[in-house]
């Protein structure tokens, strides 16, 4: 960049300096080069005719020039108007005087206005349209501003992704829907032969994190064909026709480098719902998804282009695109499931030197609901972990590390926390572990800490489930509110007052009793009544309610119900048990962190010790 910016500079300067050569040239050059003229009258000229101090005379139409030896002794140009002189021949022959008549030229004026005017501007313009060009064929110059038309999708010849099936783990389903598109670039003849056709295009649908690209890489990766890779946002320009310049541009690469593979990242970013895309019907956003309908229609499968298009937001994606014909097949790229997750660490594994004694079965039990970019993460901290400590190795401890930093963040082990607030956070952790402990369908404590973590936890309990579950019973949403209802039931019985520690599991169980309510039917009062609708449910975003203000108001008493009958639950398990809290907060307070172990060996002895 360095280099390009001394080149442009220099172009700029030498176009300056040329345009300075030529404004001397036409205003300034010929004042020097133009002799000192004197004026005289026709009189003075004959007497130096006579004195023979006239050397060379010029007679035109309406004056006469001459050089003559001046009284300082040196030649000097002279002017006079021309008389009616017939003798002025004779005389200059008398005198010996060389002289000349000149005719003037036509069209003079025209060529001396030709040759310091438009000559120069000429010049000028074709300099100033030789600096632009290169500026915009420079990479990173003026060229890199709205490329026109040119789609500016990454190209990537054959192979060159560098990504296979091997490559990606926990989503067998989405490899065995894409193993039919990469077995017809590869024998297009079956397909032919019976009659079937590929599907157009093919629409990954999953939460962020899950794979969706890299599946797209791997696919093209597989099929050993050209893959083109770009984003949905870099369709949309500030200038109407840009985008869908790009889409004929990028549709015709694909039909030169045919069988090839499109893939569009972050889909919706162009193939939002026309209906909600804006007020006005033409914008350019419109304009682009129109072309590419137009597009998508127009091309034949059998040449072999598969479109591929990545998005997280598929409810708002227009319904001409979903249509058969367009993209016909859509496949969920999902969250890991248990076995899903060891896959993916093991994929990740094997790129840094782990421990020969690390279960990386029990990371994947800790981490539901983590992506793969998630796990892929997780192994990273790892080996951070492990080159910070001096080790050539990850240990199992790193990865368990790496799991509380994704979680909950660093650890603030320079926070100061005084005694007396430490110690209610002791007993509210407690409070969360021994609720859970006494109750049947929650998961086993893993670990109870107190030590701060960036993330503004004072501290945490981790429970990690023994099997994977796919549905959660009545039973369970409610004992998970209780025990999320322990730690404030710990510190009112202990201190007979109440904290802001508990925000974030208030936050949690109001959560969860709403959706008790509204959405999974768990309601004596309204039943199998549809009350909630999901935005997204991929990105979390909030629930649209489709009850009037009377309804809302019965669903808050009674998620508040809920949220009291759990609290009074959680107050009843602290109470039966106060004597084994006060010896595990008193215990964790002295040792800051509790392994899931330790705690259930306290619970199970008769007499724990402090």
């Amino acid at each position: 960049m360095k280099g390009l910016k001394n080149t442009n500079q220099t172009y700029f300067y030498l176009i300056i300096a040329i345009i300075g050569v030529m404004i001397l040239n036409a205003f300034f050059f010929p004042l020097f080069e133009e002799p000192k003229i004197t004026p005289v009258d026709y009189g003075t000229f004959l007497t130096q005719i006579e004195n023979g101090k006239v050397k060379q005379v010029q007679i035109q139409d309406t004056e006469i020039s001459y050089v003559a030896i001046s009284e300082q002794g040196y030649e000097s140009t002279y002017v006079t108007g021309r008389m009616d002189d017939p003798e002025l021949v004779n005389r200059l022959h008398n005198a010996k005087v060389e002289f000349t008549r000149i005719i003037p030229k036509e069209n003079s004026s025209f060529f001396n206005f030709i040759l310091t005017w438009l000559f120069p501007l000429l010049v000028m313009f074709w300099l100033f349209q030789l600096f632009s060009q290169r500026m915009i064929n420079k990479p990173g110059g003026m060229g890199n501003g709205p490329s026109y038309g040119k789609s500016n999708a990454k190209i990537y010849m054959k192979t060159d992704t560098g990504k296979s099936f091997a490559d990606v783990a926990g989503q067998d389903e989405a490899k065995e829907a894409l193993l039919e598109i990469v077995d017809f670039l590869h024998h297009p003849e079956k397909y032919q032969e019976v009659g079937a056709k590929v599907p157009k295009g093919v629409l990954l649908v999953g939460p962020p994190g899950t794979g969706k690209t890299l599946i797209a890489k791997a696919v093209a990766g597989e099929s050993k064909v050209p893959f083109f890779s770009i984003t949905g946002s870099e369709f949309v320009e500030m200038f109407v026709g840009m985008g869908a310049a790009r889409v004929r541009d990028l549709f015709k690469q694909a039909q030169e480098n045919a069988p090839c593979i499109v893939f569009i990242d972050e889909f919706d970013a162009i193939g939002k719902s026309r209906n909600a895309s804006s007020l006005n019907g033409n914008d350019e956003r419109e304009q682009t998804l129109n072309q590419l309908l137009a597009e998508m229609d127009g091309f034949d499968a059998d040449k072999g282009i598969v479109i591929l298009a990545a998005t997280n937001r598929p409810e708002i994606l227009d319904k001409a695109l979903l249509r058969p014909g367009r993209f016909d097949r859509r496949i969920p790229i999902e969250l890991p499931d248990l076995q899903g997750r060891g896959a993916i660490l093991k994929v990740h594994g094997n790129k840094v030197k782990l421990a020969l004694d690390v279960d990386l079965h029990a990371i994947a039990k800790a981490t539901p609901g983590a992506s793969g970019a998630d796990l892929a993460n997780i192994i990273n901290e790892g080996a951070l972990r492990a080159v910070r400590f001096g080790r050539k190795q990850v240990l199992q401890s790193d990865l368990e590390e790496a799991v509380e930093l994704v979680i909950a963040g660093y650890q603030r082990k320079n926070a100061v926390i005084p005694m007396k607030d430490k110690l209610k956070i002791a007993y509210h952790e407690i409070g969360h572990a021994l609720v859970a402990a006494r109750q049947s369908e929650t998961a086993l404590v893993h670990k109870i800490t107190i030590v701060p973590r960036t993330s503004g936890s004072l501290g945490y309990t981790m429970q990690v489930e023994q099997e994977e579950h796919v549905l959660m019973t009545k039973e369970q949403a409610l004992e998970k509110i209780t025990t999320l209802m322990g730690g404030r039931a710990a510190e009112e019985l202990v201190f007979h007052s109440i904290t802001s520690g508990a925000s974030n599991d208030i936050e949690q169980a109001t959560r969860i009793a709403r959706a008790m309510v509204t959405r999974f039917g768990m309601s004596e009062t309204f039943g199998m009544m549809a009350l909630e609708a999901v935005n997204n449910p991929y990105l979390g975003e909030h629930s649209t309610l489709l009850v009037s203000a009377e309804t809302a108001s019965k669903i808050d008493e009674e998620v508040l119900q809920i949220i009291k009958s759990s609290y009074q639950k959680a107050t009843q398990i602290l109470q039966e048990n106060m004597d084994i809290l006060h010896q595990l907060a008193n215990s964790l307070l002295e040792k800051e962190t509790m392994t899931g172990e330790e705690f259930m060996t306290c619970l199970t002895e008769e007499k724990v010790t402090a």
